[in-house]
C-alpha cells in the first residue's frame, strides 16, 4: 500500500472505480479543466510517446492511460507535488507505462530532446503573476495558477521544441488568453486545429478554452461546438456526464 502523508487522501478518479490518485486540499487536487484536457487531446492508440507538462499529481498521464498503450511522460516542477504523482502511478501499478519527472518545463527541450513526442499535453498556470502581497499564500496553490515560474510564451515554446514534427499540443487555458495562444502558437509553428469553448451554463460566457495545434501543420482552424457544464438546475449536462462518468473512450470532438 502507498503511504499518505499529512493531509492527503486517497481518490477514486472519477469514473475510472478501480483507479485511484492521491490529493490533498491544502497542496494540489485536480480540477475539471485536467479532465476536460485529457478528453479533449488526441492520443494515439497502440503505440507512441505522450509527454504531459505541469503534470500536479499526475491526473491527466492516468486518465490518458485509459484511452491509449503509449508510454506516458509526465513532468512537476514542484517536490511535494511530483512525490504525489509518482505514488499515484504506483497505487495503479502503471510505473511500467507511466513515468513522472520532476523538472521545470522551460527545461524539457534539452533534457528529454528536440520532436521526441508524438502529443504533448499541457494545463499551465492561467494567471500572470500578480504583486507579492496579491499572491496566494499557499505556494503550492500559488505556482500552480500563476505564472511564477513559467509564462505562456515558456509554455508554448517548449511544447513547440518537445513534439515532433506532424505531433500535435493540446492546452486548456482561459479564453481571455485566446489571442496570445493562437499568436503564440503560430510564432513556434504549431498550427491551430481545433478548438472548443467551455461555458459553465447556456447564457454565461465562456470559462475555460481548449486548444490543439499540429507542429508545421497546414492552416484549417475546427471551431467545435460548445460544451456546456451545468443546466438551469445546477446538474451536469447529458454530455459532461457521459465525460466524466460515461465511457473511457469518450473524446470531446
Amino acid at each position: 500500500m502507498v503511504e499518505l502523508k499529512q493531509d492527503e487522501r486517497l481518490d477514486y478518479l472519477l469514473a475510472e472505480k478501480d483507479m485511484r490518485i492521491i490529493q490533498s486540499p491544502n497542496v494540489f487536487a485536480f480540477s475539471l479543466d485536467a479532465v476536460l484536457l485529457s478528453k479533449f487531446a488526441y492520443v494515439p492508440i497502440k503505440k507512441g510517446k505522450i509527454l504531459d507538462l505541469c503534470t500536479g499529481n499526475g491526473v491527466i498521464p492516468l486518465l490518458l492511460s485509459r484511452r491509449t498503450r503509449a508510454t506516458i511522460t509526465g513532468v512537476e516542477l514542484q517536490e511535494r507535488i511530483y512525490d504525489m504523482a509518482v505514488r499515484s502511478v504506483a497505487v495503479n501499478g502503471l510505473q511500467d507505462q507511466i513515468e513522472i519527472i520532476q523538472g521545470d518545463l522551460k527545461d524539457m527541450p534539452e533534457t528529454l530532446g528536440h520532436g521526441k513526442f508524438d502529443v504533448v499535453t499541457c494545463n499551465p498556470p492561467y494567471f500572470p503573476t500578480p504583486k507579492k502581497d496579491e499572491q496566494n499564500i499557499n505556494e503550492y496553490l500559488a505556482i500552480a495558477r500563476h505564472e511564477i515560474y513559467c509564462t505562456l510564451e515558456d509554455v508554448v515554446y517548449s511544447c513547440a521544441k518537445l513534439v515532433r514534427p506532424g505531433g500535435k499540443v493540446a492546452m486548456v487555458h482561459r479564453p481571455g488568453r485566446l489571442v496570445d495562444l493562437i499568436t503564440l502558437f503560430r510564432t513556434y509553428h504549431l498550427e491551430p486545429k481545433r478548438i472548443r469553448l467551455v461555458y459553465p451554463k447556456i447564457g454565461r460566457e465562456a470559462n475555460m478554452l481548449l486548444i490543439e495545434g499540429i507542429r508545421d501543420g497546414k492552416p484549417d482552424l475546427k471551431i467545435l461546438p460548445p460544451l456546456y457544464v451545468y443546466t438551469d438546475t445546477n446538474e451536469y449536462t447529458k454530455e459532461m456526464e457521459k465525460i466524466l462518468y460515461g465511457n473511457n473512450d469518450h473524446e470531446l470532438e
